[in-house]
């Protein structure tokens, strides 16, 4: 009688966390760039005649076609179709593409005095290379969700996905503190995408490597299931997209992740400028403060994905991250809280809700969706996300126009806007107490239907 194998590749720690690192640097790339332009608003607006609103239509663009034109919905399809090695070289190589189109648009002059659609040609080819890049990095996010699902079932799955989003926040962290020293370094404001281009070709190349390990792994599983008399699990059929969009407890997740994350992404957009504005810290140094954030969120996301894999809790994780981002940005739009020394004590809390909520979060998915339709469940839910990351950063670029201008300042011969950034801070207070609600929402539904979202991932 033939021995049955029970092994496979992604048994061996060495194996998947090997895969997890590799896919981590591409992510960490793309997130670098999603963020570069976070701390240079104040340069884009001296230097090159940009307003608050252009600011805001060029970083909303990260979802136009994402949103409007399905782009990440399809991305979600063709993964769950022909999986995630074709997928993620698609996305990694949609990233260099849009990032080389914003780079150029910023930094030629070749531009200057064109109009695009009532826009300024620059505003607008920078927002349309944004907008391609979104798609790219999207579709990445959940081909490596995919992955890490693929890999880390019945693993550490919580703490790998955890510490995949520490990488990536590092790339965040990194383009707030740095991006704008590297531009005042070598004077010119497009410099630090120009190293976010090379990082994300050096990303493409590593997830060309990573293919080699998915391959091995899929023959390991097949060995696995033909010796075992294994059955292969349904492939997707377009239908599913039905059975995930009646799916409540899957409503309150994406619905809850487009409130967190427009808590969030959207105030790091403004957040150097806040401190600038509100608490006086030097336009040179501004970045460091807002980029505490993902730097404390580094361990801690791993830490709290690691407390959900052995102990489980999930929804009640996510209902206490929701309750710090109200505080937070409660304590914020508080005029007369101006210490640099709360700033920091406030932006170290938010860190603290922002590894809470997706540690929990993202690994709480698979117990409510099939693996067999987790890239489209993903990229539904990223699509429901897109809607905020797009809306929600020029509805504050609008609203520090309209209502939040307080007069001009002058610092070595350049005169800048200032602005008060209680009323912006109110809209993100009010995104944090919707996500507490959609979070209690989900706790009854987990209850209810008994996903297990407060039970533990690892399998005994």
């Amino acid at each position: 009688m033939t021995e049955k194998i029970t092994a496979m590749l992604n048994d061996s720690k060495t194996a998947r966390w090997t895969a997890l690192a590799i896919v981590s640097f591409t992510m960490f790339a793309g997130y670098y760039l999603a963020d570069v332009l976070a701390p240079l608003q104040g340069l884009l607006e001296n230097k090159l005649g940009w307003t608050s609103s252009e600011y805001g239509f060029v970083t909303s663009a990260y979802g136009w076609f994402n949103v409007f034109l399905f782009f990440l919905i399809i991305g979600g399809i063709i993964l769950d179709k022909m999986g995630v090695r074709f997928t993620g070289l698609g996305a990694a190589a949609v990233m260099v593409i849009g990032a080389a189109i914003k780079y150029w648009a910023i930094s030629t002059h070749s531009l200057e005095g064109s109009v695009i659609l009532g826009w300024k040609a620059q505003v607008m080819i920078a927002a349309l290379g944004y907008a391609i890049f979104g798609v790219g990095v999207e579709v990445a996010g959940i081909t490596v969700s995919k992955i890490i699902v693929k890999w880390f079932k019945g693993h550490e799955m919580a703490l790998a996905m955890g510490l995949q989003l520490s990488v990536a926040r590092l790339g965040t962290a990194l383009a707030i503190s740095t991006s704008l020293p590297i531009a005042l370094h070598f004077n010119n404001v497009s410099t630090p995408i120009l190293f976010c281009l090379i990082m994300l070709i050096i990303g493409f190349l590593a997830f060309f490597i990573y293919t080699f390990n998915d391959k091995k792994l899929d023959k390991s599983i097949t060995l696995h299931n033909e010796q075992n008399q294994v059955e292969a699990s349904e492939e997707f059929k377009f239908k599913d997209i039905f059975n995930i969009i009646t799916n409540k407890g899957w409503w309150y997740i994406a619905i809850l992740c487009v409130l967190f994350y427009s808590a969030v992404f959207p105030f790091l957009k403004y957040a150097t400028l806040l401190m600038v504005n509100k608490f006086g810290v030097s336009e040179y140094w501004a970045g460091i403060i807002p980029s505490l954030l993902p730097f404390g969120t580094i361990l801690l996301t791993p830490l709290f994905g690691g407390i959900y894999d052995k102990k489980g809790k999930g929804a009640t994780i996510m209902i206490i991250g929701a309750i710090l981002i109200i505080f937070v940005h409660a304590m914020f739009s508080i005029p007369f809280l101006n210490s640099y020394l709360i700033a920091i004590v406030l932006v170290l809390i938010l860190g603290i809700g922002f590894s809470l909520v997706p540690s929990a979060m993202w690994p709480s998915v698979p117990k409510i969706i099939p693996e067999q339709q987790l890239g489209t469940a993903y990229s539904l839910i990223f699509w429901v996300q897109n809607w905020g990351l797009m809306g929600v950063p020029y509805l504050i670029g609008w609203v520090l126009d309209k209502y939040c201008i307080t007069g001009t300042t002058t610092i070595d011969g350049v005169t800048s806007t200032t602005y008060n950034y209680t009323l912006p801070m109110l809209i993100f207070t009010g995104f944090g107490v919707l996500a507490l609600i959609f979070a209690f929402l989900l706790k009854a539904e987990d209850k209810k239907k008994g996903y297990g979202l407060e039970l533990p991932n690892i399998q005994p």
